[in-house]
């Protein structure tokens, strides 16, 4: 990973959204996770930015979320700014207020927007109505400041990414389809192991495809998840039922075994291999304990990367 200048490389994102990666280039990407990377240095060596002073972020929540909902409002915290938390059902949008009228009237009253919802569909039209910057804090569809501190995480345990083999085994959700933007953009390898049945969607693949062409990015995909992390540099994993599908948990659970991270899969990626999990995890089912508490597992220095990911977003988006 070369890094690039970041004022001239950022500077572009003042008012864009981030409603996927693919919004962002990949110097754009590259200089974010440079970003996040100082920002964090500067944080643990007390040293104050407080670039957002008077700036105010809305939070607003459709799911439930713990990094999510801290991470932005800490981060805003810190650059000096405020943020109002929404739920829905808080808003006259819960009540039959059109998307349109709420955007607009959003904008008029603070300078940026994250919202975390289900529908990839409802913060794209969000984003055409408003008028400040909007982040995609999770959809059904895409994570992308999930990888923004994914890429961070790596960076700061192994170094140059584009040199990197990432192994995500699991459910091809959310979580794999930003990782994979995430990891073409960036010029690593990234091979990913699902049941049948579960696989990515084609369209993302496709996007993933292209953008790894520009790159030299290898995306790979393997129903094996022995094969899939042979020789991997860091192991990734996730829930195997994301929220809205709590009713598929038994299915799910049979249909995904065989794919758990356990000690036996993960003797067969490189013996320095990291683990990561996005969180929340659950024990026993996509990842054994052992694992996830393991020496190898950096699942909670990961969660921190959050923070540190969100201020450089906050920072290029409403600064």
């Amino acid at each position: 990973m070369s890094f690039v200048h970041l004022d001239t490389t950022l500077e572009a994102l003042k008012g864009k959204d981030c409603l996927t990666l693919t919004d962002f280039t990949s110097e754009q990407i590259e200089a974010l996770v440079e970003l996040a990377v100082r920002l964090k240095k500067q944080q643990k060596a007390g040293v104050q930015n407080i670039s957002l002073q008077g700036k105010v972020l809305a939070l607003w929540f459709d799911k439930a979320s713990t990094r999510t909902r801290i991470s932005f409002s800490v981060g805003m915290a810190q650059l000096g700014g405020h943020f109002l938390e929404l739920p829905t059902q808080s808003l006259q949008y819960g009540r039959g207020e059109s998307l349109e009228d709420t955007a607009r009237t959003l904008s008029g009253y603070v300078d940026g927007i994250m919202i975390r919802t289900f529908s990839q569909e409802l913060v794209e039209e969000l984003a055409k109505y408003a008028t400040v910057p909007v982040i995609n804090g999770l959809t059904d569809l895409f994570h992308p400041c999930q990888t923004l501190a994914d890429l961070q995480t790596l960076y700061e345990h192994k170094g140059d990414l584009n040199k990197l083999h990432v192994a995500y085994v699991g459910d091809g959700n959310n979580v794999v389809h930003s990782l994979m933007h995430g990891a073409a953009a960036v010029g690593m390898k990234l091979t990913v192991s699902t049941p049948k049945g579960y696989e990515p969607l084609s369209k993302v693949w496709d996007e993933a495809m292209a953008i790894a062409k520009e790159t030299g990015a290898e995306i790979q995909f393997d129903h094996d998840p022995k094969k899939a992390v042979k020789g991997a540099d860091a192991i990734y994993t996730d829930v195997w039922a994301s929220m809205g599908q709590e009713d598929e948990k038994e299915k799910r659970s049979k249909d995904f075994a065989g794919y758990q991270v356990n000690e036996e899969l993960l003797q067969l990626a490189k013996s320095d291999a990291i683990f990561m999990h996005c969180l929340p995890a659950y024990r026993g089912l996509e990842v054994s304990a052992g694992v996830l508490d393991g020496p190898q597992s950096v699942v909670f220095p990961q969660a921190e990367t959050r923070l540190h990911a969100q201020k450089a977003l906050l920072l290029s988006l409403l600064g």
